[in-house]
């Protein structure tokens, strides 16, 4: 496998702060990402310490090794705008300092469309078949093809269809593409606090042919492994060979590749997002899907089609599995939860006060989600509020992400900001009492701003405060002394376990094994619900069996979660909006993009945390969750994650399988399309849940017969499958010898389940 290697520094990838720690922001006189000296010092010591690293094991191409190309900074062409006349000489300064390594393979520059001879400027696009470099002697490369999308807390679920992914690839090398690189290929988790956005969720699945959990995500991963093995199928020509392009129709059009041996190779594509269409190429006439391509490698055959899926499509299900206690946690046979409750307001004596607000980034450095803005006020006795019923409102304005607003040790309310928008205005009715009155709001961030015009000035926290309702008006609150937790020096902060500021128990790492005595837990099996600023701490035994393992956080309300000290990272199972865009189906053709194909509407964004089998002991396992606003404890359980059944669908005018992997016996079946199905290892194919040879309808889960069906086909494929791990159908007269509708265009639709 070869590797690209993106040092960055700025890497955007919805990391927190773009993946520059946030320390260097507070460093005296720098400025990100122009023509700042300061900042520049610490770039170029930060590559030179990577490109260091990567000599000293002989990991360049140059030295044998897997890397293939290097890239410098991410995306700043798009934002250039932005900085002015510093932006063009830090772009020129960047490529010119990346060269200075010596490091004997190509330097990148994503989306800078200056780059300077010979760093290659390279695209990052859901399409990049129309995109050229800048220079005729530099190659075109696409280094972010997004299979999928990311997601924010309260959105609903992103997808790309893998027609459209496999139609963008093939288009791109069609027209001449040297190297396409997947932006994800396989999806991830932001542990702990690394996440950005802000708003970014914890999963990072991205929708990727490999999701979160490791497993192939079927069938967009199997689609665009057909291709790729198309394409490779071609590749001498297409690297040796001289292209000539042929219209074909209005938006249809084939590019063919042929050398002075006489191979040939032929891509066909119909770029019409409605109809398909029959072309005449060589005096052949092709069937061409809309929004396709057809790859020939004989200029005669087509072996693939982007918009023919014939790939397995897996059936995942996350299977519930309650908490099991570790023996030393046992409690006349329930489960045992240990509990802390946070002090509501700055624990401990106020480090500093000061009139009015201070920034919230600006104070906790990053070093914690959490500030406490806390001061009070007077209400006189004979304030009508207290005695005619009436109701004062508290509002708070807020730069974002988060508050929880707190009257007199209560919790009175949570407002919250979203990923399109983080500053928020909340109100809420609060209950006063005569004399004076505290005021404990909990502001909290939600992942650092990871890209943008000066995004790192882009601050957090209250900007107003004011409750209405009193005779006398409106009391503004925002100018009155605010007390605040926290070691200022000179702009600096020292690390969380020894500042004070954020959480008592986040001071005391009660979530690590050193920290867990270092407050007094209350024991009980029947753990409050619905409480704020509660810490939960559990020993529980591992989830049976091998498969990948998540924490089930439905019933929770916001917070953070740990396992043995490892930082599992933010939960939050906000639900989207009922009234989204989401749609039973999606349709693949014309050009993707984020708000398409959705679903999840009505859902929590992420209902399920990954949680590495590494992290786990075999018994005395530590788990601990930190609730902000209130949940149902004796609801966590851990899910494995299983793919318990697969389907199959193919018809009779899809691609023959003859460059496909499996062996097939007979001459006659290579000119036949084959439905393959497969089973996790260690499972069987033990059930036969649908077969029809016919025009079935429906999709995977929800297959039904046509008006035309084959009496044997469930017999045929309980023959070939049945007990097996795998197994192969293919669409021969051997198997489906009577037609029983010669008129119809024949398909094959199969469910199993393994087990």
């Amino acid at each position: 496998m070869y590797m690209i290697l993106r040092i960055g520094p700025f890497i955007a990838a919805e990391w927190n702060f773009g993946g520059i720690p946030v320390w260097l922001h507070y460093v005296p006189g720098t400025v990100f990402r122009t023509n700042n000296e300061p900042f520049k010092a610490h770039m170029k010591n930060f590559t030179t310490l990577i490109v260091d690293l990567m000599k000293k094991e002989k990991l360049f191409f140059s030295q044998g090794g897997p890397i293939i190309l290097s890239q410098i900074e991410n995306e700043y062409g798009d934002m250039e705008w932005a900085y002015g006349d510093g932006a063009k000489p830090y772009a020129m300064w960047a490529a010119n300092m990346a060269l200075s390594q010596n490091i004997g393979v190509p330097w990148i520059m994503c989306q800078q469309y200056d780059a300077p001879d010979p760093v290659i400027n390279t695209c990052n696009s859901f399409y990049c078949d129309q995109f050229t470099p800048n220079s005729v002697n530099k190659p075109k490369l696409w280094t972010e093809n997004w299979p999928g999308w990311f997601q924010t807390f309260g959105d609903t679920n992103p997808h790309r269809p893998p027609e459209d992914i496999a139609f963008s690839v093939a288009r791109f090398f069609q027209k001449g593409g040297s190297l396409q690189n997947y932006y994800m290929y396989h999806g991830g988790t932001n542990f702990g606090r690394t996440s950005g956005g802000p708003f970014i969720t914890t999963s990072y699945d991205y929708d990727a042919p490999i999701d979160e959990y490791g497993l192939p995500r079927l069938p967009k991963w199997g689609h665009l492994k057909e291709l790729h093995k198309a394409i490779k199928s071609s590749e001498h020509v297409l690297l040796y060979g001289k292209v000539t392009t042929i219209s074909l129709g209005p938006l249809q059009e084939a590019h063919v590749y042929a050398d002075s041996s006489g191979t040939c190779a032929a891509f066909i594509a119909n770029m019409d997002d409605k109809t398909d269409k029959i072309v005449n190429f060589k005096n052949r006439s092709y069937n061409v899907p809309a929004w396709s391509v057809s790859i020939l490698p004989d200029c005669k055959s087509v072996i693939f089609n982007t918009a023919k899926v014939s790939s397995q499509t897996s059936i995942i299900d996350m299977t519930i599995e309650s908490l099991q206690v570790s023996v030393s946690g046992q409690e006349m046979g329930h489960m045992k939860w240990d509990v802390f409750t946070e002090k509501v307001g700055v624990w401990g004596k106020a480090d500093f006060s000061t009139r009015g607000f201070v920034d919230h980034i600006n104070t906790t450095k990053d070093l914690t989600d959490y500030l406490w803005y806390t001061t009070s006020f007077f209400v006189e006795e004979n304030e009508d509020t207290l005695h005619n019923g009436s109701i004062p409102i508290l509002a708070i304005e807020s730069k974002g992400h988060a508050v929880q607003a707190f009257v007199n040790q209560e919790l009175q309310g949570s407002g919250y900001g979203n990923g399109s928008k983080s500053s928020f205005k909340f109100k809420t009715p609060v209950h006063l009492k005569a004399g004076k009155n505290e005021i404990d709001l909990l502001s909290m961030t939600v992942g650092l701003q990871n890209g943008g015009p000066h995004y790192d000035s882009v601050g957090a926290g209250l900007t107003s405060v004011k409750i209405y309702g009193f005779r006398n008006g409106t009391v503004d609150l925002s100018p009155n002394i605010w007390n605040y937790k926290g070691e200022i020096y000179k702009g600096y902060l020292i690390h969380i376990g020894t500042s004070k500021i954020g959480l008592e128990g986040e001071h005391l790492t009660i979530y690590e094994a050193d920290g867990l005595d270092n407050v007094k837990w209350m024991s009980t099996s029947n753990p409050p619900k619905n409480q704020p600023l509660t810490w939960y701490k559990a020993i529980v035994n591992p989830p049976s069996g091998t498969e990948p393992v998540a924490l089930d956080m439905k019933y929770m309300g916001k917070g953070q979660a740990w396992l043995n000290g490892e930082p599992i990272g933010r939960y939050w199972p906000r639900k989207s909006s009922i009234h989204g865009e989401c749609s039973s189906t999606c349709d693949y053709r014309g050009k993707f993009n984020p708000t398409k194909c959705r679903t999840g509407c009505g859902d929590p964004t992420q209902r399920w945390y990954h949680v590495p089998r590494s992290w786990f002991q075999p018994t005395g396992n530590v788990l601990v969750i930190f609730e902000e606003k209130g949940g149902d404890p004796t609801q966590i359980s851990f899910s494995r994650r299983l793919v318990k059944g697969a389907c199959s669908f193919i018809a009779e005018d899809y691609p023959s399988p003859r460059f496909d992997s499996l062996n097939i016996s007979s001459n006659n079946d290579q000119d036949k399309p084959i439905l393959h199905l497969n089973c996790p290892e260690g499972t069987l194919i033990s059930t036969i849940e649908f077969a029809s040879y016919g025009n079935p309808i429906g999709a995977c889960g929800s297959y039904q017969r046509g008006s035309c069906h084959h009496p044997e086909s469930v017999s045929v494929v309980e023959r070939a499958c049945l007990n097996k791990k795998e197994c192969i159908v293919s669409l021969t007269k051997e198997n489906f010898d009577n037609d029983p509708c010669p008129d119809v265009m024949k398909m094959f639709a199969v469910e199993v389940a393994c087990g």
